[in-house]
């Protein structure tokens, strides 16, 4: 998974690449590096 941390934050679903389920992907970056991320199964 690759995390475009130009963006400050952002949510967004992927799906999985090993089961094609979907994640739900949050996250928050400052100064390019994140700070906080989660992910987990979308409803």
């Amino acid at each position: 998974m690759v995390l475009d941390l130009s963006v400050d934050t952002q949510t967004y679903i992927e799906d999985c690449e090993v089961c094609c389920n979907p994640i739900l992907i949050e996250y928050t970056a400052s100064e390019g590096a994140s700070l906080r991320l989660t992910a987990e199964r979308a409803q």
